[in-house]
């Protein structure tokens, strides 16, 4: 099993376009869409289980296929998944911390405590090797947001010397105004937009879906984007080019933008904006959600709109919200200067 994992490049057609692509019947399944050689039938079989029953996206798959891996790597090709037990798993965990940081140990572990927790119940195994280990604390996360002035100067850089400015506007009010993950932009068909109330449909992790307003600055930008897409869209066909129209996000050459596309524009835009901080989509999206909340929006309306499923994921910005409201206290409430007054 050590040297199962010789992964190609997965899903070509671009590994961000979820179930449409990747589960299909001509695939027979999500594994034929991730590519991935000589492969272990357990872990083959849990790879499906993740992507079909579990909902997981190419990427989180394959990043799951990483750490076991990395795993079965460090306890050698010998080793059969059945013969696993906790002290190679410890040895394993302790060889983690010498090298990586908390963060990574624990995404590790817990795609390992997935897959075993899989084998057990597919009764491949009857103990679970993880068992009495416990996992490492994560230290605690900031999310990098920019100010409002900050995304208002990145919204106005595209101009008229950059090739796809009208669609490079859209890409940026669009991410602002919803705070949709990058996957989720770039994984956008024409039907899921409606411009008569103003929302569009945005299909998430493990596939839920959920409907978020976009505001009127985006719904302009967007809409002289169409214009010009579907002008372009007529003079391919016109000379036999094949296109993706089904794609609201296009790159030169006539297909779905990637996820990658999109990060390496924003970070373009940004230094160009002369943005200090490091500007990605997710920093928008972490922006959007801090922005609402500095403007009295309630967390369950901001989990709603950011698709997460749990509360707690949303409660990270709570604490920039609080930061917030002690800044503009420090500044305008007359005893918040008491205590520095001179006697």
């Amino acid at each position: 099993m050590g040297n199962a994992f010789k992964k190609k490049r997965a899903c070509g057609k671009g590994t961000e376009n979820f179930q449409r692509q990747c589960i299909s019947p001509k695939t027979g399944g999500f594994w034929d869409c991730l590519k991935v050689d000589g492969v272990n039938d357990h872990v083959k079989r849990f790879a499906d289980w993740l992507a079909i029953e579990k909902g997981y996206s190419p990427n989180t798959v394959s990043s799951y296929l990483r750490d076991l891996r990395d795993f079965t790597s460090f306890t050698g090709p010998g080793k059969d998944i059945t013969e696993i037990e906790q002290k190679d798993v410890r040895a394993y965990v302790y060889s983690l911390n010498t090298r990586n940081k908390s963060s990574s140990v624990a995404r590790k572990m817990s795609a390992l405590r997935s897959f075993f927790k899989f084998l057990i119940r597919d009764k491949i195994i009857t103990t679970d090797p993880l068992v009495g280990i416990s996992m490492p604390r994560k230290a605690k996360y900031i999310p990098v947001f920019l100010t409002v002035d900050e995304v208002f100067t990145l919204l106005e850089t595209p101009g008229e010397g950059d090739a796809f400015a009208l669609r490079d506007k859209a890409i940026l009010e669009i991410l602002y105004s919803t705070g949709m993950r990058v996957a989720e932009l770039v994984a956008l068909d024409m039907n899921t937009l409606d411009f008569d109330t103003a929302m569009i449909k945005v299909t998430g992790k493990g596939h839920r879906q959920r409907l978020v307003p976009m505001g009127r600055p985006a719904i302009v930008a967007l809409e002289k984007y169409l214009a010009q897409r579907e002008l372009l869209i007529r003079q391919a066909i016109q000379s036999g080019k094949q296109m993706e129209i089904d794609a609201v996000f296009l790159n030169g050459r006539g297909g779905r933008l990637t996820a990658r596309s999109v990060e390496r524009l924003v970070k373009m835009y940004g230094r160009r904006a002369g943005i200090t901080a490091r500007v990605t989509p997710h920093a928008l999206r972490h922006s959007f959600a801090t922005h609402l909340l500095e403007m009295g929006a309630d967390l369950r309306s901001v989990q709603e709109l950011l698709g997460h499923a749990s509360l707690s994921t949303t409660q990270k910005y709570t604490h920039l919200n609080i930061d917030h409201l002690m800044e503009v206290y420090d500044k305008a409430h007359p005893m918040a200067k008491k205590g520095n007054t001179k006697i």
